[in-house]
């Protein structure tokens, strides 16, 4: 088996490339493994790396060294291959996909807890053949994202300056039509958010029955209301209570999601990178995406589910 660390040099605040190469070296030693780095060199590499890797034919696992944009490429390349796995070892700034396996976060940064953990089946959303593993949102939520860096190059007061730009300055709300499994819905909608997994944007949890094994998407669309109701309804999405605001919002379990804009592009983002297009189609992905992790770790540790439905 070949065991090859993936490293994006431009992720996170600092350069982690040299703690990678040493953390891969020592892990050869150690077990005597197999083991190779290929530094990204642009956007996209990963992914196509990621593919030839799994391509070859020999078993091999990848460790996809990162942010969330890693984490996603690696993941198309090795979608529907059952021969590669992989697992990430976080560098980058957001690193949303690991919050869904709570406290075991802390194991993913040593690939010493990592190189033989169990491989097990993880769902992805298809977004026209493009795929994401925890969330693809539209609307508000995805134009604050992809504006993100006219603000600065990264971080936390990026992200806030691009939010209060777009919230007081920007028209809130958009004319959508979105088809759910061919029920019809037409209106303004602030933003729809498609979830295999719980977090998003930086630790936003919409929907927090989601569970990234079990072949379900959670589709939740919030209608355009004023300012200061949307406010105050920031705090219940953030945490996956949606459900105490049914006039605002509407949660939903279609397989097959259409949204079209007659105005505009609409901005979408998959797992933090963003997409315009005036008809976005989103599904559950025929192809599953083989990972691996610590001993014991739940990619479903977080999932909280409904008031009066039983834990699963």
């Amino acid at each position: 088996m070949k065991h090859v660390f993936i490293i994006n040099p431009t992720a996170g605040s600092r350069d982690c490339t040299a703690r990678m190469m040493e953390m891969a070296k020592g892990l050869a030693a150690r077990h005597n493994l197999d083991v190779d780095c290929i530094l990204t060199q642009r956007p996209g590499h990963a992914m196509e790396t990621a593919r030839a890797l799994a391509q070859g034919g020999g078993e091999v696992r990848v460790y996809a060294c990162g942010g969330d944009g890693t984490v996603n490429e690696v993941a198309n390349g090795i979608a529907g291959f059952d021969n590669a796995a992989m697992t990430c070892i976080p560098t980058g700034t957001g690193n949303d996909f690991l919050r869904n396996f709570g406290g075991a976060v802390p194991l993913f940064s040593d690939a010493e807890n990592l190189w033989d953990g169990p491989a097990f089946l993880l769902d992805a959303i298809d977004c026209g053949g493009r795929l994401a593993l925890t969330v693809v949102c539209s609307g508000f939520d995805a134009q604050v994202a992809a504006d993100v860096h006219q603000y600065g190059t990264s971080g936390k007061g990026s992200y806030i300056l691009s939010l209060a730009v777009n919230f007081l300055l920007r028209r809130l709300g958009r004319r959508w039509t979105i088809t759910l499994d061919g029920e019809v819905l037409s209106g303004e909608f602030v933003l729809a958010a498609v979830c295999n997994g719980r977090y998003y944007g930086g630790g936003f949890m919409p929907v927090a029955e989601a569970r990234m094994d079990d072949g379900v998407l959670h589709t939740l669309m919030v209608k355009k209301v004023s300012r200061p109701a949307f406010l105050r309804f920031v705090g219940a999405y953030s945490k996956g209570l949606y459900y105490t605001l049914p006039d605002v919002a509407r949660c939903c379990t279609a397989r097959s999601v259409t949204i079209e804009s007659p105005e505009e592009d609409i901005v979408t983002c998959l797992d933090g990178e963003c997409v315009y297009n005036r008809r976005i189609s989103i599904g559950l992905s025929e192809k599953k995406v083989r990972f691996f992790g610590p001993r014991g770790c739940d990619p479903n540790a977080t999932c909280r589910p409904l008031p009066g439905q039983p834990a699963v």
